[in-house]
């Protein structure tokens, strides 16, 4: 009985596995279904690349077949095919009325394009460019499940932290309800000042149960992001701490997101795409050549009685005038082309914009950090004062509880900077194209 207790206790305790923010990461790349769902597009792309490729290739194509008619020509043309013809097959009465006759017949043929003015080649461009589109999504889907898996997991470890600054807080005030009972015991208080501290511990009492709630719902978050069952269980291991950045030029972190951001990739790509299928629309009024080779054998049965024949031929083709559908087409991908390029101008002013604002939030978010140091640290030594001279009676509850409200309130503010300061570098990192499971703000 000892043993069950034992482990219905310790259990869920041992389930609370060590997870570093790098670790939550690399597990949510590997759980999510949307990377999945992307990178089968991406091995979808690469196989239309071998299959546009294919259009240069021999098409080789084998029938067999059986025919039986007593049409003249159809008799007169299969006895030439199969080499049976004979003279008695020139009279009058059997060439007009002849009999019926099999024929089964053999066809082997090879197909070769020799110039299809460069609409092959503007096929395997255009999936290759379609491909590289795809690379991109799945880069930029993998961006978008880090910084959420970073808002997630800084998110549940602030949840953590203000529970232990509202924990910190409560015993503090129980402390100030006993440091004032005992001033009251002394003669040098009335039940006021008691009535008014316990009013305050209550207020701390319910902030802590709402950060207890708070702690809950974003641990289920955290799993949410990672793809894991809502309640399960881990030890968050990566410090709220503020991080130490090394000077960031903005001109340099817009020039990354202007070359690499997929976003931007994905719109340049596009533009190429819009010139390849621009091109392939105008090589439609250009020639065709292409060759074909045939091996034919007739039978009048399945084995025997027949004879065989080849073909070799080039062919040209030209298309002179197609309803004016060519011209349509290749006015139809200029202006995709025109659009092309101006969303690749709307994005690039886009990404820029987003590292700059990214970029100010994390300065703000520095600075904010040695604010709010600072006043902790104040906040502290000014409830230290305030509890001193409060015991000799030399200070009032007002000061005491004011004191103790602005400490809180300071260190609240604390966590809420640091946290700032982790996600505004995260996004920073997204805004430039650099976020990775390998980047240095996952430390």
């Amino acid at each position: 009985m000892k043993k069950s207790l034992f482990l219905v206790l310790v259990g869920p305790l041992m389930a609370q596995d060590p997870l570093s923010l790098r670790e939550a990461v690399r597990l949510a790349l590997k759980e999510n279904k949307a990377i999945a769902a992307t990178d089968a597009g991406v091995r979808a792309s690469a196989a239309r690349i071998d299959e546009a490729r294919a259009s240069m290739l021999p098409k080789v194509n084998y029938s067999e077949s059986f025919a039986r008619s007593d049409n003249p020509v159809f008799v007169f043309g299969s006895l030439l095919t199969q080499h049976q013809f004979g003279l008695e097959n020139f009279n009058i009465g059997p060439l007009n009325r002849p009999d019926s006759l099999n024929n089964f017949q053999s066809l082997l043929t090879v197909d070769q394009v020799l110039y299809d003015a460069g609409q092959t080649r503007n096929a395997v461009k255009s999936a290759d460019l379609s491909r590289q589109m795809s690379g991109e999504e799945k880069r930029r889907t993998e961006m978008q499940v880090i910084s959420g898996v970073v808002r997630a997991y800084y998110g549940a470890v602030l949840a953590s932290e203000s529970l232990k600054t509202a924990e910190q807080a409560l015993r503090s005030a129980e402390a100030d309800l006993t440091r004032a009972e005992s001033v009251r015991a002394a003669g040098m208080s009335t039940d006021v000042d008691v009535l008014s501290i316990r009013v305050h511990l209550a207020a701390v009492t319910e902030q802590r149960i709402q950060r207890a709630a708070d702690l809950d719902v974003a641990k289920s978050a955290l799993n949410d992001a990672l793809g894991l069952p809502l309640d399960a269980g881990h030890n968050l291991t990566t410090a709220l701490s503020p991080l130490d950045l090394p000077d960031l030029e903005l001109a340099s972190l817009e020039h990354d997101a202007s070359a690499t951001r997929p976003e931007a990739r994905e719109t340049h790509f596009a533009a190429d795409l819009a010139k390849t299928q621009a091109d392939s629309a105008r090589s439609g009024l250009l020639p065709q050549v292409t060759f074909r080779a045939a091996f034919e054998a007739d039978r009048q049965r399945f084995i025997d009685r027949g004879g065989a024949n080849w073909l070799a031929s080039v062919g040209l083709r030209w298309n002179l005038f197609n309803g004016l559908a060519d011209k349509a087409r290749i006015e139809e991908s200029s202006h995709w082309l025109t659009r092309a390029h101006a969303d690749e101008q709307r994005m690039d002013s886009a990404v820029r914009l987003e590292v700059r604002r990214a970029w100010a939030d994390l300065r703000a978010a520095q600075q904010r950090i040695e604010v709010a140091k600072a006043a902790v640290a104040e906040a502290e030594e000014s409830l230290r004062i305030t509890q001193n001279r409060y015991e000799a009676g030399m200070s009032n509850v007002t000061d005491l509880l004011r004191n103790e409200t602005a400490l809180l309130e300071s260190r609240t503010r604390y966590l809420a900077a640091v946290h700032d300061q982790r996600i505004a570098a995260s996004m920073l990192e997204l805004a430039a194209g650099r976020l990775s499971p390998d980047s240095e703000v996952l430390n």
